[in-house]
């Protein structure tokens, strides 16, 4: 892992592998850690190691105050065009970064980036689709009661693609809390994000505090709000949840993974749930929207099928699958797997 510093702007990007074209996101706040960038760019690897695709993972922080935050943003991606030139860092928009901050540097950006644009970004939607396909194969969707922790802006398209295969969703949490959803169609939930962002709890019903959401009993839980949102303390909680299914990076701890296969929970990686992006980045450019959802959902299916049959979890299996192609083109591994500290 490296780290590659900015000149002009209190700005790094992490970069895990030397010798291959690497992206992942870039996010602004007050202050963005070492330690943080290196997992996210952990598990950007790992999601190109189990499509078997020769990129590396990545992960930049723009460290600035609210003030000076569209100064530092400009001068970021001012600096990053010569990144982005030479192949080495690919930038996604993530927290306090939008897609037209980095408009600049998609010219240069091998990618289908105009994936990324639009109401809803069709990578975004991939994401859900993957992540409700990978549930799917794990525990199955029909007839299982869902909640949804971290819903953000895939958070409309998963709970269509949950419903269409079965799932009630019982409860959804966002930065501002959480709400029962029981009774209320996808269709109002997908108005009230579009209306009112994470503040469409307060329209949904009576809101609790967003921790809450882990105690709604689901048979499912998808889980994103941060890394990490998943300690061991709440994983003994989850005793009797048949899967946890990530939707935003690095969700659990390694210590809540010793929980979850003690108690024989399906933890599935989230390299694999949140391989719709990649997929739908680097696909065939002239592909329609519908036939890339179908790819994504038939890979991730198949990867997490394969996971799933390892006698060490879905998870340990699918590290197993990624690192088994890492040594096809890595003189060594990359130490340590992907998962929050």
């Amino acid at each position: 892992m490296r780290i590659h510093d900015f000149e002009s702007t209190t700005a790094f990007v992490a970069i895990d592998l030397e010798d291959a074209t690497s992206s992942g996101p870039v996010r602004w706040a007050r202050k963005i850690l070492h330690g943080g960038a290196q997992d996210l760019a952990r598990s950007q690897t790992y999601t190109y190691a189990v499509l078997q695709a020769k990129h590396g993972g990545a992960s930049a922080g723009i460290n600035a105050e609210a003030d000076d935050r569209d100064v530092a943003v400009a001068a970021f991606v001012q600096e990053a065009a010569g990144l982005v030139q030479a192949g080495t860092y690919l930038p996604d928009a993530a927290k306090g970064v939008s897609e037209d901050d980095l408009a600049p540097l998609r010219e240069s950006d091998p990618r289908n980036t105009s994936h990324l644009a639009g109401d809803p970004a069709l990578a975004v939607a991939c994401e859900a689709v993957g992540a409700a396909a990978a549930a799917d194969a794990a525990v199955g969707l029909d007839g299982r009661t869902v909640v949804i922790e971290g819903f953000g802006a895939s958070g409309p398209a998963l709970a269509a693609a949950v419903t269409d295969r079965g799932g009630t969703i019982i409860s959804i949490a966002t930065t501002a809390g959480a709400v029962s959803v029981t009774g209320v169609d996808v269709a109002s939930i997908g108005a009230a994000w579009a209306a009112y962002g994470a503040d469409m709890i307060g329209e949904l019903g009576e809101t609790d505090e967003a921790w809450k959401v882990f105690a709604a009993g689901a048979d499912v839980l998808f889980s994103g709000s941060k890394m990490g949102a998943i300690n061991h303390d709440t994983a003994a909680k989850l005793e009797t949840t048949a899967a946890v299914v990530p939707i935003g990076r690095l969700p659990f701890t390694a210590k809540a993974l010793a929980v979850f296969r003690r108690n024989g929970v399906a933890a599935l990686p989230d390299f694999v749930t949140l391989a719709g992006a990649s997929l739908a980045l680097w696909g065939e450019p002239g592909l329609a929207a519908e036939a890339i959802r179908g790819q994504v959902k038939a890979t991730v299916e198949a990867l997490t099928a394969t996971a799933m049959a390892s006698d060490d979890g879905p998870f340990l299996g699918a590290c197993y699958e990624a690192e088994s192609f890492l040594r096809t083109w890595q003189e060594t591994l990359p130490f340590g797997r992907p998962l929050a500290p």
